[in-house]
């Protein structure tokens, strides 16, 4: 059997290299030692590069300890349009010179919508990883992914009940859904300790964004002052005896694109979160080109208890997040994430496709949007409460092993 995996985006590999994983541990358990060229799983892995800036992207590949892609499509950036249409062009090329048996692809993202397409107008069969999650938001282009990939795969794995309620609904047979769990928490089982091993201000030393007055033209003839920017109450209190610290992640455009929704974002987080504990901000490329055109940007440099990091790593970002006292994001997988960690969460979001992952599920994330009074108000309520890990139903570290059984098992 010949099997091509699709990866898109950031999102997509903590769910694909679990997968990757599964197959190897099946060839070699009962096809050594060709490693599944003969008689096992021939495995392709497809990089549509849509995610084009290399630090958030390499950085991903080798934490996660996931191969070169085999093949890259070198898609880029661009519009929706832009992004599916050169995906689909290369990809029909890579399927018909390749003859998979099935096309997997994982999660929402553009790459995720055009393989889909491509693959079952080459008469491939589908599988998608993390289907059913529905937000009822068609202003999200993730939406649109999900509902497309949806409804053209011949095998639908669910993380989770509800997500297959959705499907039901939509009318899926019952033979085509699969209940596996959250491929996402396999790669967080999997990477604990590594994550647990690093130091935090290492992470931040590492990354942190420097502002112009510590940038030296010649580092040979003057070092940088050590830890520079890092908050005097972080600094002093050592790993074991601080406070706390917040930790946030935005991205959508919902939330960075418009500066009447941004600067008061800002704001509060500048004036009142970073003034209770130290605010670590790993930021995107797009919020900080938008901090900078909303005239912000230097601010937040100038705030010694804001710290803003280059995009980080997946086991720096886990690491992070393992004793965060607050998690502030518009990140669907850090809602999912936070849930098992016992981290609370401030989603900064009006719905969810991830609704498990929310309180009045059991999980440790409340919707507050991107309307301040509702978030300070979430912020301080959330501050008096306690770790809280939670497992919804098979989130157990074994899902990727169900999705490749479900494969090798098809018979619709």
């Amino acid at each position: 059997m010949k099997i091509i995996s699709v990866v898109g985006a950031r999102p997509n590999f903590m769910k694909i290299a679990p997968f990757i994983k599964a197959i190897n541990d099946y060839n070699q358990a009962f096809f050594p030692p060709n490693g599944g060229i003969e008689g096992g799983v021939q495995h392709l892995l497809v990089h549509t590069g849509q995610h084009y800036d290399i630090r958030m992207s390499q950085a991903f590949f080798e934490d996660l300890g996931i191969p070169e892609p085999d093949i890259n499509l070198e898609v880029g950036s661009g519009t929706h349009a832009e992004q599916v249409g050169r995906t689909m062009i290369e990809f029909e090329k890579v399927l018909q010179q390749e003859k998979p048996d099935w096309v997997v692809v994982v999660g929402d993202v553009n790459a995720t919508l055009a393989c889909s397409v491509t693959a079952k107008k080459e008469l491939v069969k589908v599988c998608h990883i993390e289907a059913g999650l529905r937000s009822g938001d068609m202003a999200m282009p993730e939406e649109i992914n999900r509902l497309v990939t949806d409804r053209l795969a011949d095998l639908l794995l669910i993380p989770d009940r509800i997500s297959g309620d959705n499907l039901r609904k939509e009318g899926v047979l019952e033979e085509k859904i699969g209940f596996v769990g959250n491929i996402m928490i396999d790669t967080l089982e999997a990477n604990r300790e590594r994550a647990a091993a690093l130091e935090i201000l290492d992470i931040i030393n590492s990354n942190i964004i420097q502002h112009s007055t510590f940038l030296i033209p010649d580092s040979h003839l003057t070092p940088l002052p050590p830890d520079p920017l890092i908050p005097l109450s972080l600094r002093r209190g050592g790993q074991g005896e601080r406070s706390g610290y917040a930790v946030i992640t935005l991205h959508r455009p919902s939330n960075v694109d418009r500066e009447d929704v941004l600067v008061p974002l800002f704001r509060f987080l500048a004036d009142e979160v970073a003034s209770t504990m130290p605010l670590f901000w790993p930021v995107h490329p797009r919020a900080q080109k938008m901090m900078k055109q909303f005239g912000i940007w230097d601010e937040a440099m100038d705030n010694p208890n804001l710290v803003m990091l280059h995009p980080i790593g997946y086991l720096e970002m886990l690491r992070l997040n393992m004793e965060a006292r607050i998690l502030l994001t518009d990140s669907g997988g850090l809602q999912e994430e936070c849930t098992v960690l016992g981290t609370p969460c401030l989603t900064m979001r009006w719905n969810t496709e991830r609704p498990v992952t929310l309180r009045e599920h059991g999980g440790a994330s409340v919707l507050v949007g991107n309307n301040v009074e509702r978030i300070k108000k979430e912020f301080l309520d959330t501050l008096k409460m306690p770790r809280n890990p939670v497992r919804p139903e098979l989130w157990d570290g074994k899902t990727a092993e169900r999705c490749l059984e479900k494969v090798l098992s098809f018979k619709f």
